[in-house]
């Protein structure tokens, strides 16, 4: 005894110098050696056991028990059973006389460790275990604590890890199912006490939604007060549940009265806040699910002190918790209806409770009672509202007892009473999946759809005007004034543009559903802000060449900016209902779009005459903004409507009356051209020229080129060299210009296209766009304007060829040709630039685009040539210089090489065949070496798709049989050339399974698969004999490392694709041959392992038996470790 406390002193010192702030690390770590070798020990845990009832350092009984959970998950198998016996005796005893005094922590960790031993031993070696948990739960001083122990137990024998076998595992769920109906019993009964004891007057169940009397809130039976004991009893009970029911399928088990007293306590969520003291929390823990230190028993805690409102919306957000946990079960039996309608009939009360101003307790707003609540709670239950929409409305909204259309008017009064933006754009979230609901189940019954229409008419329309007044300025602005409209996300918008797109997002929803009352909606309020647009002309003022705008009292510049802001917002709902013009509806709704598309282009010309970006004004930091943005916005709508201009021109041109629509085109670019100038904000210039790009790319009028505002274009874009545009306006002009002369013009027969004319504009427009390039001297002198110079026409180029690569022929046939100069100059410039991987970045980026869209116009001859000329510059020196500046555009320069030669490999053909062998050289024994033991992430994943290419667009490479002689020939020999290359990219393959890159790992692995689907690769003759079982072996072993667990479910499937070549060889050779080398398990191990992966060939029982062995061989590692040295094994 004596040496024991002379122990307990020394480790308590250690333990207190090890947290010392003044211990060095190398002290430190000293102490965790020796505390390390003490746990160690055979034995160690008995003085564990003495320090745990001795000590009141926390510090050492946190270590103890540590020592304890080591030896119950790692080493139990190697236990003497007389000590197991004793710790399952003195653990639990320990833990009843203790947990009055033991902080939370250590309680909580002791526990832990009784519930692991239960987890090992229970019920054959262990057999009350959990029976002496459920007499703790009924227990009513000692309840809390059997309520921590319940839900540990639902935690760690449900979900448990790897120290267990697969058979333990369903063994221990199957156990607890079966007590699940005991458990819900007693957990009902611990809520409905509390309950009935609290509440003040008769609790009566919540009325039917379909009653519309408002007194059924008057009467509210919810306890204003509850005791502090009770409080943390229930909350600990509902975190039970709610883990319970997160794995508990539904039945019969969770019972009516059980889901009331789960609602009745969601209740308190709803509550204001009232004068009473908080709870106080013991050992400084404030986290959910904290009780009393004393587990609820006698001596901290004084009866009859009241829980305070933090604690009673905690109590709120577990039980909304547990409903959510029920809520997310998409499999619902069919007896179940009723036990749904039964849930919504009760959230149908506690929406309506949330969104009731008539309450004899307060006359509040809702906003302001929705912003007093916590808001947890508040978010718990949009979330359940989300699941109800998403899941459970298909299921429900036929039943005549459910008000769907009462719901829909509570959930807008709760929508649009938000306390904050988040709140309120995940109830837009709720209404967009409702709407989205709403439209499939119409199209699925377009006989009735009328009825289903009206049924939810009204409610549409209010919902548009409520989500549109939301976006509104002049309505909503000091909300609206604190949206970030500066800081990007991870999606690239700011907090602004993402409120006003899920909002304008429902409202096409809605257009979708009801297009003329929404359009009946839209464009008054529209109307109203550009009549204020449009009239700031006459207030505009002149004084020599200055012009000022004549607006400078501060109500008449915010009433403007309020104004403003909207019309720009409203002219983006106007432009993102585009698409429901055109198509089938285009004749029915022409009127309305031809409305439209008038008012933007006479509000475009307006702009763009009076150029108010150009005007000085009061408070031009706001003002001028906003007046661009107008700008911008009205050329961006105009260019959303792009299509029905197409659509449009289409028409016209078979009706002859060209009038309207040369009318449209031309005063659209009477607005959009004067806008294309280096002096226009950016803005401005690239909304200018995106129109101007859609105009000539999808509308395609036969007379734009004609025009003599194009005509400035051009002349603009050819000859004045000084004012250059800014280089992405300068592209998107370039690429207009180019394809109004190269695609061809919509319902036109081939005869009158004019291609020669426009053949020849083309090329003096190339000529003109080149001229610098093309006149570079070679070799190109060192001055800085001439890398400038390539890069910024590479750029033009690139982008001119991308644009016309998926049209027909004769374009690409015009575009090549207007382009063949540029190109012999880019080829015979790209050695001088190859140290410089910048400029070869941008080189190789314009040849793999010409590769993608004009190879064929290019011919074999000249794409051989350049293909030679950069196998001769890709030296093995000069990959590895620029493959190893990992990042830098020298690795880039290697990755667009890669992407080139996948698109030649991918050639149809007989064309480029002659390169294979020099291609595959470079793969395999230049570019592999170098990144085969480095990560370089991106060159490889490259590199393998390039091998995957070859070996899928070229299979006859290697294998010459054709299909009907391997039918014919079966079991003759496969005729096989390039063995040697094919073995190598496999091997390659291989490798990199062994490698940690998992995203290369699922890229290759998904390769193989489809070379499986495609050509039978695991089936080919030399990879079953040779690499077959090479390749199970390699994946196998990393399930069993874990190492990629994110991607357990595409191993399963190739290994089974594997295994399926030849199941009886699989199971009879492999797998024994496998668990023999399999190092750490003994023979009769073995036989167990492969006993259990019962030979069968379908998919599903193949992945079971894939995961039990895997899980098991785990497990047996892990016992066999445990053991004592020299223990013997029968």
């Amino acid at each position: 005894m004596a040496s024991e406390e002379g122990s307990l002193r020394a480790l308590e010192s250690l333990m207190t110098e090890f947290f010392h702030s003044c211990t060095t690390n190398d002290r430190k770590r000293e102490i965790e050696e020796l505390l390390n070798s003490f746990a160690g020990q055979p034995g160690s845990w008995r003085h564990c056991l003495y320090f745990l009832s001795n000590s009141r350092n926390e510090y050492v009984m946190m270590y103890s028990l540590t020592v304890f959970e080591n030896l119950v998950n790692k080493m139990w198998v190697g236990v003497a059973s007389e000590d197991k016996a004793e710790l399952r005796s003195c653990l639990p005893k320990l833990l009843l006389s203790q947990h009055a005094l033991l902080p939370f922590f250590i309680r909580n960790k002791l526990c832990k460790v009784i519930v692991d031993i239960g987890r090992q031993d229970w019920p054959m070696f262990y057999h009350d275990f959990f029976s002496n948990t459920l007499q703790l739960v009924q227990s009513p001083s000692l309840a809390p604590l059997g309520l921590v122990l319940l839900k540990m137990t639902s935690e760690e024998l449900v979900c448990p890890r790897e120290d267990l076998s697969v058979a333990r595992k369903e063994e221990l769920k199957k156990l607890l199912l079966d007590q699940i109906p005991t458990v819900l019993n007693l957990l009902t009964g611990i809520l409905e006490t509390v309950w009935d004891k609290h509440s003040v007057t008769v609790t009566t169940p919540p009325p039917s939604p379909t009653s519309r009397e408002s007194g059924i809130l008057a009467g509210d039976s919810t306890p204003m007060v509850l005791e502090a004991e009770s409080g943390a009893l229930c909350l600990l009970a509902l975190e039970c549940l709610a883990h319970l029911f997160s794995w508990i399928p539904l039945s019969s088990s969770i019972t009516p009265s059980l889901l009331a007293s789960i609602f009745h306590f969601a209740r308190f969520g709803c509550q204001q806040p009232i004068k009473t003291k908080p709870l106080p929390t013991s050992n400084g823990d404030s986290a959910p699910g904290s009780l009393p230190a004393n587990g609820g028993s006698g001596g901290h805690g004084r009866t009859g002190q009241m829980v305070g409102h933090t604690e009673r919306a905690r109590l709120g957000v577990m039980a909304m918790n547990c409903i959510n946990e029920l809520m997310c079960k998409n499999c619902v039996p069919v007896d179940f209806e009723e036990f749904l309608l039964r849930m919504f009939q009760q959230t149908f009360y506690l929406l309506q409770r949330l969104t009731n101003t008539h309450s004899h307790t307060n006359t509040h707003t809702i906003k302001s009672r929705l912003q007093e609540l916590d808001e947890s709670y508040v978010e718990k239950f949009t979330d359940f509202l989300r699941l109800f929409v998403s899941v459970h409305l298909r299921r429900i909204e036929s039943n005549a007892q459910f008000p769907l259309v009462e719901f829909l008017a509570l959930l807008f009064k709760y929508t649009f009473n938000q306390a904050n933006h988040e709140g309120y754009l995940a109830c837009l979230d709720i209404w967009s999946i409702f709407l989205d609901y709403l439209t499939t189940k119409i199209r699925s019954r377009l006989a009735d759809s009328d009825s289903v229409i009206n049924r939810y008419k009204d409610a549409l329309v209010l919902l548009l005007r409520e989500v549109l007044n939301r976006i509104q300025f002049r309505i909503n602005q000091s909300q609206l004034e604190e949206l970030d409209d500066e800081t990007l996300d991870d999606d690239q918008q700011t907090e602004w543009q993402r409120y006003l797109r899920q909002s304008l997002e429902v409202v096409a929803r809605v257009m979708e559903l009801l297009p003329s009352q929404t359009f009946s909606v839209l464009f008054p309020v529209l109307q109203e802000d550009l009549d204020i647009y449009l009239g700031l002309q006459q207030f505009i003022v002149r004084s020599g060449t200055s012009r000022r705008l004549n607006i400078t009292a501060e109500a008449d510049c915010r009433k403007l900016h309020c104004a403003l802001r909207d019309l720009s917002s409203l002219l983006q709902a106007v432009g993102r209902l585009a698409e429901f013009f055109t198509g089938d509806v285009f004749t029915a709704r022409f009127n309305d779009a031809l409305a439209i598309v008038q008012r933007l282009v006479e509000v475009s010309c307006y702009g763009s005459q009076i150029s108010l970006y150009d005007v000085e004004m009061a408070v031009p930091s706001v003002l001028k903004p906003d007046l661009i943005d107008v700008h911008a916005q009205s050329l961006a709508a105009l260019q959303a409507y792009s299509h029905w201009l197409a659509q449009f021109c289409g028409e016209v041109q078979r009706q002859q009356d060209q009038t309207q629509f040369v009318d449209l085109i031309t005063s659209s670019m009477a607005a959009t051209t004067p806008l294309i100038n280096a002096k226009v904000p950016e803005k401005l210039l690239l909304s200018a020229c995106h129109l101007l790009v859609s105009m000539a790319t999808t509308v395609r009028p036969v007379f734009l080129v004609s025009l003599p505002a194009v005509q400035n274009i051009f002349n603009l874009i050819t000859e004045n060299h000084n004012h250059r545009l800014p280089q992405e306006g300068h592209v998107l002009v370039c690429r207009a210009l180019s394809n109004m002369l190269l695609l061809p013009w919509p319902s036109l027969p081939e005869a009158e296209q004019q291609w020669q004319s426009r053949s020849s504009n083309h090329s003096r427009l190339l000529s003109s766009l080149t001229q610098q390039y093309r006149l570079l001297p070679r070799p190109p002198s060192h001055h800085p304007n001439s890398k400038a110079v390539i890069q910024q026409t590479l750029c033009v180029l690139k982008d001119l060829v991308d644009s016309i690569s998926g049209e027909a022929t004769k374009s690409r046939q015009i575009c090549y040709h207007s382009l063949q100069e540029s190109v012999q100059v880019t080829l015979a410039l790209f050695p001088h630039f190859i140290q410089q991987p910048d400029v070869t970045d941008e080189m190789l980026s314009f040849f793999l685009t010409l590769f993608q869209a004009l190879r064929v116009q290019m011919g074999v001859a000249f794409t051989e040539q350049i293909i030679q000329t950069f196998l001769s510059m890709f030296t093995r020196e000069q990959l590895a210089v620029s493959i190893l500046q990992e990042g830098s555009s020298g690795s880039k320069v290697v990755q667009k090489f890669l992407k080139i030669l996948q698109v030649v490999v991918q050639e149809p053909g007989q064309t480029f065949k002659p390169l294979l062998p020099s291609i595959l050289s470079l793969c395999l024994d230049q570019v592999y070496p170098i990144v085969s033991e480095r990560s370089c992430p991106d060159v490889k994943a490259e590199m393998f798709e390039l091998l995957f290419q070859i070996l899928h667009q070229n299979w006859r490479f290697f294998f010459k049989s054709s299909v009907l002689s391997s039918v014919q020939r079966t079991g003759a020999e496969e005729l096989m050339e390039n063995q040697a290359q094919f073995i190598a990219a496999m091997q390659a393959f291989g490798q990199s399974f062994l490698q940690p890159d998992i995203h290369i790992f699922k890229q290759n692995l998904s390769y193989l698969e489809v070379l499986n689907t495609k050509h039978k690769l695991y089936h080919r003759k030399l990879f079953r004999n040779a690499m077959l079982f090479h390749f199970i072996n390699v994946l196998l072993q990393v399930l069993l490392h874990k190492s990629h667990d994110l991607l357990q479910d595409d191993i399963t499937l190739a290994l089974y694709n594997m295994a399926a070549v030849d199941f009886p060889a699989f199971y009879s050779s492999f797998l024994p041959e496998f668990l023999n080398g399999c190092q750490g398990l003994d023979p009769h191990q073995r036989t167990t392992l492969a006993r259990n992966f019962t030979p069968e060939r379908d998919l599903p029982s193949f992945s079971q038996g894939v995961y039990r062995i895997v899980n098991d061989l785990r497990f047996y590692r892990l016992c066999n470790g445990s053991l004592p040295p020299g223990t013997l094994k029968l």
